[in-house]
Order: C-alpha cells, then sequence, then structure tokens
C-alpha cells in the first residue's frame, strides 16, 4: 500500500527521489502498519509520509532533504524497543515520529531519552507526561472532557454512567470526567472497565439500564469493544440514553457499523473529516491524490500526524538547525501551524500543544459537526509541569481529585 517505500526487515526506507546528500536529515517513523492496532496506524503513517513529501518538494529544509526510516512495529511492544534503539544508535536520526498507545510510548520514551534523539507523539493519550525529550502533540483529557462534558451535563443532566478500556489512559480519563462532573455540580454514578478482548456487555447494558443515568460516557477501544454499540443498539438504548465517547470514531468505527447502530453518538476531538474548512478541503485532495484508492477515512489520529510533522519543520527552519537541543529550543518558543483541524499552537513549558476542539454528532454514518472551542489546552499536568523552568523534570503528573 505505501507506495514508494521499500521494505526489508520489518522496516522500510523512503528515499526522495532528487538524490540524498550528505547533509541530509533523517527522520523516523514508528507506527503499527500491521498487527491488531493497524487500523490506527496506517492513516498515521500515511499522513507522515504526505508531509514529508510535501516538506521535500517545497526544497527541504534550509535547502536540505529529509530521508525518513520508517518501521512497522507490528503492534508488538518488543519492536518498538529494537526499532526505537536501531532509529537512535544504527540510523542517528534527528527526529522519531510515532506510538499509538501510551504502552508503546513508556517503552520507547528511556530508549530514546537515553540516547539524546527527540520523540515526537502524535496520539490522543492519558495526558501529565512532563520529559523535555518529548513533545505530546495529541489531544488530552482536559481537551476533550472539560468543555465537552459541560455541553453534555448542560443538554442532557448530572447522572453519568462511564466505561471504557481497562488500561491506564481510561482509568485516568475516567478520573478526569469525575473530576470535572464534580466541578459541574454532576456526579459519575458507575464507572467500569474491561480488557480489550472482552466483546461480551450483555451485564453491562443491563446495569446502564437499571442505573438510569442522565448520560452515558465511554471510552471504549479496539475491535472487540466494538460489541458494545451494536448491543446497545439492539436493546433499544441508543435513543434512550445519550452517548458521549472520547474514543468513538477515532478507528473509523462508524464506517463499520450501520447508521442505525451510531445515529446520535457525540464525540469531541481536535479534527473531523467533515470540518468545512479551506485548509481541510485542501489537504483533503492532496491526500487523496497522494493516495488513491488507498486513501482512508482520516480522523485525528492521522491529521494530527501531519500537523506534528509540519511543527517540528516550522521548528528546524526556526533553528536552522536539525540538532536535537536547538529543535527543542524552538519548539519551545510557541511555533504553531494552521492545519485541517485548525491552529495547533506548542506549549513550551509543557511540551503540549492547543487544539481548536470539534463536538461531532453522527448521523448517517458522517459527523456533523455542532459545535468548536478555539485553542484549548493542555492542563493536565495541573500547572506543575515547566520544562523551560526546570527541564530535569522526567514524570507523569495525575489528576487530583
Amino acid at each position: 500500500m505505501l507506495k514508494g517505500l521499500a521494505v526489508a526487515t520489518g522496516a522500510a526506507a523512503f528515499v526522495p527521489r532528487t538524490g540524498l546528500a550528505a547533509d541530509e536529515i533523517k527522520v523516523a517513523t514508528l507506527f503499527d502498519q500491521s498487527g491488531g492496532l493497524d487500523l490506527y496506524g496506517k492513516p498515521m503513517q500515511m499522513s507522515a509520509a504526505l508531509a514529508f513529501e510535501e516538506i521535500n518538494a517545497a526544497g527541504g529544509l534550509f535547502g536540505r532533504q529529509i530521508r525518513v526510516v520508517d518501521y512497522d512495529t507490528q503492534s508488538n511492544m518488543q519492536l518498538y524497543a529494537q526499532f526505537a534503539q536501531q532509529a537512535a544508535l544504527r540510523e542517528e536520526v534527528s527526529l522519531v515520529l510515532g506510538t499509538i498507545t501510551s504502552a508503546s510510548r513508556e517503552v520507547i520514551r528511556p530508549i530514546l531519552d537515553r540516547n539524546a534523539t527527540l520523540l515526537i507523539c502524535p496520539q490522543q493519550y492519558e495526558g501529565g507526561v512532563c520529559d523535555k525529550n518529548v513533545f505530546l502533540l495529541g489531544c488530552t483529557p482536559t481537551m476533550q472532557v472539560k468543555e465537552p462534558l459541560k455541553w453534555a451535563v448542560e443538554t442532557h443532566g448530572k447522572r453519568i454512567y462511564f466505561i471504557g478500556a481497562d488500561y491506564n489512559a481510561p482509568r485516568i480519563q475516567g478520573d478526569w470526567t469525575k473530576k470535572f462532573a464534580k466541578d459541574y455540580g454532576a456526579e459519575v454514578i458507575a464507572a467500569e472497565f474491561f480488557p480489550l478482548e472482552v466483546a461480551e456487555f450483555g451485564t453491562t447494558v443491563t446495569k446502564i439500564q437499571k442505573a438510569k443515568p442522565d448520560f452515558l460516557v465511554t471510552m471504549l477501544v479496539g475491535a472487540a469493544h466494538v460489541g458494545f454499540y451494536k448491543l446497545w443498539a439492539a436493546s433499544g438504548m441508543l435513543s434512550q440514553i445519550p452517548i458521549l465517547s472520547y474514543t468513538f470514531g477515532i478507528g473509523n468505527e462508524q464506517l463499520l457499523l450501520p447508521a442505525s447502530e451510531t445515529d446520535g453518538i457525540v464525540a469531541a476531538y481536535d479534527y473531523f473529516e467533515e470540518l468545512s474548512t479551506p485548509e481541510n478541503g485542501a489537504f483533503l485532495q492532496r491526500f487523496r491524490r497522494r493516495w488513491g484508492a488507498a486513501a482512508s477515512y482520516l480522523n485525528s489520529l492521522a491529521v494530527d500526524t501531519y500537523e506534528s510533522a509540519m511543527i517540528w519543520a516550522k521548528a528546524v527552519e526556526r533553528a536552522k538547525s536539525a540538532e536535537r537541543s536547538k529543535v527543542i529550543a524552538a519548539l519551545e518558543s510557541g511555533v504553531e501551524f494552521k492545519g485541517p483541524g485548525g491552529i495547533m499552537k506548542i506549549d513550551g513549558r509543557s511540551h503540549h500543544a492547543a487544539h481548536d476542539m470539534h463536538l461531532g454528532r453522527l448521523k448517517d454514518q458522517k459527523w456533523e459537526v455542532i459545535k468548536t472551542w478555539p485553542g484549548q489546552t493542555a492542563d493536565d499536568a495541573n500547572g506543575q509541569c515547566d520544562l523551560i523552568k526546570n527541564p530535569a523534570t522526567n514524570k507523569q503528573f495525575l489528576p487530583s481529585l
């Protein structure tokens, strides 16, 4: 599928046709292009490839072309570790762009820290990581929860039932939901978490029916958990109890299920393909022209990957160098990029990015954008992360309830 990429030993190298000079800038991408998470990883990889190709076509960075070493991590944590070390030590890349899950990020983060190799993570995650060597540029809980939950409480009521996958990101996002619910005079009346392989939700649907919440918040993940939405609709609950989701649609689940099982579900992301802006329209044309029949429906994971690559390129141009410390300093100065989802702007203290957040409601397998909150910031560290003042900080701050 990845035209122009040559595959060798689990990794693929994209070489610009202009030829490679000794002063090329080498970067690596680590995404699951096969394995259990390839549904997320393939569009992210395609978006990264498009970004770097466009940068090279425009003349590169201060006259230097980019060479991309592309690794297929195959949803395997051992390969994440192996390829991160290979990218840092053998390839000596200036940037690693990648990871999909928090688990994979935490596998490679210490490896790249030790080897002084810059890491940019474009994925939605649970928030709070504070590390000089890492920029985390996807959505965080405070972006997804703060305003969308307030909207849901004002629209539907104050009794909330939360269900999510059983790992750290949904549990932390569940804590943020409890925190903001309390701020809004609402309450999470129950919270349940399910291993990724669980596909039977009959008991859970019964519990929710008996609890009679005003609305349901979901953070289910993966193919097995799609079974919940099918059962929810079959039980007649889709029209009775509204759903606000932090994850539905991130794997394009709305295209896998009929509209009768998804109409009315609401989700908040920094990007929907249906956004009607000149930047998004132009981007979609370029993406589809580049990938043709292989072009997938795009979601925030893919677009955040494209925008993250462009943010890095702007920082390199500003620094007039791809050297790690100079690029970090440039990023910390507040680089921003107006892309398909709106404005992404780096916060130099926390190494996160502010985004325009959009609320979408599903109708006929398409997202209707019903509300936008500009410039939402990643406040998950509660102001405790200041990497300009305290560059040695390396920890993850958790919500204080």
